[in-house]
């Protein structure tokens, strides 16, 4: 069982940038691939960005160049830095970890971007 707690999400301005994080429970974390995924109101989740036990990372192309995945092995953690936010990102954020048919989500953190 591992249990994510996302935190950091919050109100911003277009064009300015939000880091969120997630710190995940369990001694076996550098075999989960850490993704971040997104929902916006009335549409499905979709993945923003993946990492995994090496540093292997993955983006969705609405977000490459802006956001950046990161992880901390050490402290079980994993991290979303988000540049150039643009409305279109708002959303909730789900930290999510994945480990063969094992999969574990956050509660969410709410990003949201407007002037």
């Amino acid at each position: 069982q591992v249990q994510l707690v996302e935190s950091g999400g919050g109100l911003v301005q277009p064009g300015g940038s939000l880091r969120i994080s997630c710190a995940a429970s369990g001694n076996i974390f550098i075999f989960y691939v850490m993704g971040w995924y997104r929902q916006a109101p009335g549409k499905q989740r979709e993945l923003v960005a993946a990492i995994t036990g090496g540093g292997s990372t993955d983006y969705a192309d609405s977000v490459k160049g802006r956001f950046t995945i990161s992880r901390d092995n050490a402290k079980n953690t994993v991290a979303l830095q988000m540049n150039s936010l643009k409305p279109e990102d708002t959303a909730v954020y789900y930290c999510n970890a994945a480990f063969k048919m094992y999969q574990y989500w956050g509660q969410g953190t709410q990003v949201t971007v407007s002037s």
